[in-house]
Order: structure tokens, then C-alpha cells, then sequence
């Protein structure tokens, strides 16, 4: 019997909390997950890709979920287990897709939260839950132990079964509600995707992208949409690409190198992170009293307010990338 809480979300988690302490496998799965990925930004990454991998931008200049076909949406759930399992090397599972800490677990993916099919020969198997929103830029994964009397029926023709919502407080997040890197393209002012688009050039269309783009970490992924050519890590950099034709608009574009994301954290904008692209306008700093100043080629830089003169941008350095 559980002791009386005024918080019946809390006497849920010492619920759940007792689940865990009694399961030793799904506490060795738990564990381990979180010991090859400690704060989940491996995980992310992989949901990130995975739709990016979908959408095909390159190819089809896709941004948005809801423009992929029905059977591209039910592949995605078969693209996500392939995923997780190339980024993180579990091995093949007996029974299930993966076996973790020598544990079997299944992996099911859903768009929708709530929405996991769970076939029946998962009962009484650990399942990866995982669940990812472009819209809402949030993702989560979970364990759960298959238990019948936690699933509704199923109507479809497999038998596949979902988790009771009122059962859902049995799954132990990994992580919950965590940030999905930002699909930049979907979530652009409808007016500024417009005008990233308008040209026929690819080249004009990336330098519109880092001018009404500022201040947001940009993936590989949304520069090769926006590009759609193969040599769209050519089209950032200097000598003809966004980096030199900006500068006069006093523009610069920091990428992954350890001196670029020096910059930006003295700049006070999103760090870029492996394969990511952040562009500002900058001015001098004319004042020692300035937050967030930037010493590039012996000079302090600042953020440009919109009414600050527009100047050229100094040229960044290019070293070492980030680990």
C-alpha cells in the first residue's frame, strides 16, 4: 500500500521508482543507454537525421512532415530502430531488435506520443518507447516492461496494441519532453522561408537563409534543402560562397570550429554545434562597458542592433573543428 501523497504525481514516480528497483534488467538497460549518451544529445541527433533522412531535402526540397507520403511515414519507424542501433552499436537482438547490457528490447518509434504499436510478441519484453515532434521541436524515449493489462486491444490486423494512457506513468523516461534540434526551414516566418525560396540560384538561396536566419543554429540538413546542389558545404564557406558574399552586409556565418564557437559564446548567440552554421550581424564595439564582445583579428565585436550601421564583418579565422 502506498502512502497517502497530496501529490499524486509524485506517489506515481514512487510507484514507478518501485517498478524500476524490482526489474533489475530494465535498471542494466537504463543505465546503459545513459551511460553511452549522458545528457542525449546522441539520441537527438539520431531522431534529427532520421527525419532529415526522410524529408530528402536535397533531392526534393522537403522541410515539412506532413508533405511525406504515407508509406514514407510508416518507414520511419524502421529507420529510427536502424538508426539508433548504427549510432550506438547494440547488438541484434534474440528475440526483440536489440540486445542492450545483454538484454533483448524492442524499439518502437511514434510520431505521435502515445501512439506506439507494440506487437504481441513483445509481452513481457523491455521496449524502447521513443517520440518525436518537428512541430514541437520536443522528443523523449522511455523503458517499459510489456505488461497485457497495461495495453489496449488492438483492431488492426497484426494485433498490434498501444499503452493505456492511465499505464503510460509505468514507462521510465530516459529523457522527457527533451529539445529536438530545431528544423529551421518549418519554423521560419512563412514570409521569410518565401524569400529564402523565391530564387532559382542555390547560392542565393543559402545567402537568403543566413540573412533571415540569424542567431540559429542552421544543420547540414536545412543548407542542403535550401541548396540542393552536392557541393552544398562549398556554398557556406569564403571564396564565392555565403561567407564573402555577406561580409558586406556585415554578416558573419560561424560554423563548428572551436574558434567560431569561441566567438559565439563571446558573442552571446547559439553555440554551433558538429556540422551546424550560425550567422550574425556584427559592429564594432565601441564601448569597454558592451556585453557579449568578440575579439576577431585584434578587434571587439558586438551584435548589431537593427539600427546600428551596417559595416563589413570581419573575416573569422578557420582552425581546429570541435571534437
Amino acid at each position: 500500500m502506498l502512502p497517502f501523497f497530496e501529490d499524486a504525481a509524485a506517489a506515481s514516480r514512487i510507484a514507478v521508482n518501485d517498478l524500476v528497483k524490482q526489474d533489475t534488467e530494465l535498471r542494466e538497460v537504463y543505465q546503459r543507454i545513459r551511460a553511452l549518451d549522458p545528457e542525449g544529445h546522441r539520441f537527438a541527433y539520431v531522431l534529427r537525421d532520421t527525419i532529415d533522412m526522410l524529408l530528402n531535402g536535397e533531392v526534393t526540397g522537403r522541410y515539412d512532415w506532413k508533405t511525406l507520403f504515407k508509406t514514407e511515414k510508416t518507414h520511419a519507424g524502421t529507420l529510427v530502430e536502424i538508426n539508433l542501433q548504427r549510432e550506438f552499436k547494440f547488438d541484434d537482438g534474440l528475440d526483440m531488435d536489440y540486445q542492450i547490457a545483454g538484454v533483448d528490447v524492442d524499439c518502437k518509434y511514434s510520431q505521435q506520443f502515445g501512439g506506439w504499436m507494440i506487437p504481441p510478441e513483445a509481452m513481457g519484453h523491455l521496449c524502447l518507447l521513443v517520440w518525436a515532434d518537428d512541430y514541437k521541436s520536443r522528443w523523449s524515449a522511455g523503458l517499459l516492461r510489456v505488461q497485457r493489462e497495461w495495453l489496449n486491444a488492438g483492431n488492426n490486423r497484426d494485433m498490434k496494441l498501444t499503452v493505456k494512457a492511465a499505464h503510460r506513468d509505468k514507462i521510465w523516461w530516459l529523457w522527457d519532453d527533451a529539445e529536438l534540434p530545431e528544423n529551421v526551414l518549418l519554423h521560419m516566418d512563412d514570409m521569410d522561408r518565401e524569400a529564402v525560396f523565391a530564387s532559382t540560384s542555390g547560392q542565393q538561396r543559402l545567402n537568403e537563409l543566413f540573412r533571415r536566419a540569424q542567431k540559429r543554429r542552421i544543420g547540414r540538413n536545412v543548407v542542403r534543402t535550401v541548396a540542393q546542389q552536392k557541393d552544398y558545404m562549398k556554398r557556406v564557406r569564403g571564396n564565392g560562397g555565403s561567407r564573402s558574399a555577406l561580409q558586406s552586409e556585415g554578416i558573419i556565418i560561424m560554423g563548428d570550429y572551436k574558434t567560431h564557437q569561441k566567438i559565439a559564446d563571446q558573442l552571446g548567440v547559439p553555440v554551433p554545434r558538429e556540422g551546424e552554421f550560425v550567422s550574425a550581424r556584427v559592429v564594432e564595439s565601441s564601448s569597454s562597458n558592451d556585453l557579449n564582445r568578440a575579439t576577431i583579428k585584434g578587434k571587439s565585436w558586438i551584435v548589431a542592433d537593427p539600427v546600428d550601421p551596417v559595416i563589413s564583418a570581419p573575416e573569422l579565422p578557420s582552425h581546429t573543428r570541435t571534437a
